[in-house]
């Protein structure tokens, strides 16, 4: 049995300031430009104030980029464009600043942590850092085993509340949330199809790198055997990630919820990002109001995911890539909307109405 007591998110997470929210409502219809002149920019900068309990918002000056990363042992059925264990080559991309996610967080100042939970590769060959809160090497087949043990699903939810906590410790105000997988989009559509109540091929996509029409029914079939393994699970989250997730997911699972515990926003990738927030919902209904969707990645499954949660995608770019990619490119829009709401004078006359 698992000492982890999940109900206890749902006590702990406070929605954000629905007062604040109101208060920074009332400025911005003071404000020069009219309200809703500025689309969805007036929502963004609303929500920032409600998540911040200030007015005005303040800027976002200590965003960060958290990727965790994983191999799944689903990927030796030949579901991932990518060759099953290399998810250790898109760690080293990152730490070498030569992947895309690396290159964009630099052009926009955005430091990025990596954090091994399940490559399967020999730690010895990354930085400690990276590699400190390791539950195993691998995740377990899915469609015929449990990806994890329930005791290293429970170390793995707890590593990514540990991770939560030292970002909001070191003041981070924004977290840009991704992955770094190979064959992390499987598991990822099976929880979102077993939370969903849908088949297999209503969740099925091509990944990161697009797969070929055999690979996309070799990745179906995995999804539906998975998902009988999951079904009798559901009512139980962290049976279900052990079962049908895999070290990153519950790490991502158990970070997204201490974000919502510790008032930290977090900025959602793809399908795989999804997928934890959806089971993270399924804990605590009121962590889905400090996440934002940054992008539509064209993933079917994930498109469930936040609808579900009510979350509309920021961007639609058709950016597959993954490791925070699509979520980085939204980040700039957040950032202008704080600016917008902190900067635009108020119309004449206001201020002095208001004193």
């Amino acid at each position: 049995m698992s000492s982890l007591n999940l109900d206890d998110f749902t006590d702990l997470i406070e929605r954000p300031d629905g007062g604040v929210r109101r208060d920074a409502e009332a400025r911005r219809e003071r404000q020069i430009v009219p309200p809703g002149a500025l689309g969805r920019l007036d929502d963004l900068g609303e929500w920032l104030a409600a998540a911040q309990s200030a007015v005005p918002v303040r800027p976002i000056e200590r965003p960060r980029a958290v990727l965790f990363a994983g191999d799944h042992g689903v990927a030796s059925l030949g579901v991932s464009a990518r060759p099953a264990g290399g998810a250790d080559q898109l760690v080293r991309a990152v730490l070498e600043g030569a992947s895309p996610a690396s290159i964009l967080a630099r052009q926009l100042n955005v430091p990025v942590r990596v954090v091994d939970m399940a490559l399967d590769c020999d730690p010895e060959g990354l930085p400690q850092d990276v590699v400190r809160h390791r539950v195993r090497r691998g995740s377990g087949r899915i469609d015929v085993e449990d990806a994890l043990t329930l005791q290293e699903a429970e170390a793995a939810f707890r590593a990514g509340v540990a991770v939560a906590d030292e970002e909001a410790d070191a003041g981070t105000d924004l977290v840009v949330l991704g992955d770094l997988s190979v064959g992390g989009t499987t598991p990822a559509a099976v929880l979102i199809a077993a939370l969903c109540g849908t088949d297999a091929s209503v969740v099925t996509g091509r990944g990161g790198l697009a797969i070929d029409d055999l690979a996309w029914m070799r990745k179906c079939a995995a999804i539906r055997d998975a998902l009988r393994r999951a079904r009798p699970v559901l009512g139980d989250q962290l049976h279900l990630l052990a079962a049908v997730g895999g070290a990153d997911l519950a790490a991502m699972t158990g970070f997204l919820l201490q974000c919502a515990v510790r008032k930290t926003p977090v900025i959602l990738d793809g399908v795989v990002s999804a997928a934890c927030a959806l089971v993270a919902q399924r804990i605590a209904f009121r962590a889905p109001d400090w996440w934002l969707a940054g992008q539509n990645s064209g993933e079917p499954a994930q498109a469930k995911a936040l609808d579900r949660m009510a979350l509309e995608p920021l961007l639609d770019h058709g950016v597959t890539v993954g490791e925070g990619a699509g979520a980085l490119l939204a980040l700039p829009l957040v950032q202008a909307a704080a600016a917008l709401a902190a900067e635009l004078p108020e119309k004449p006359g206001e201020a002095d109405d208001k004193e």
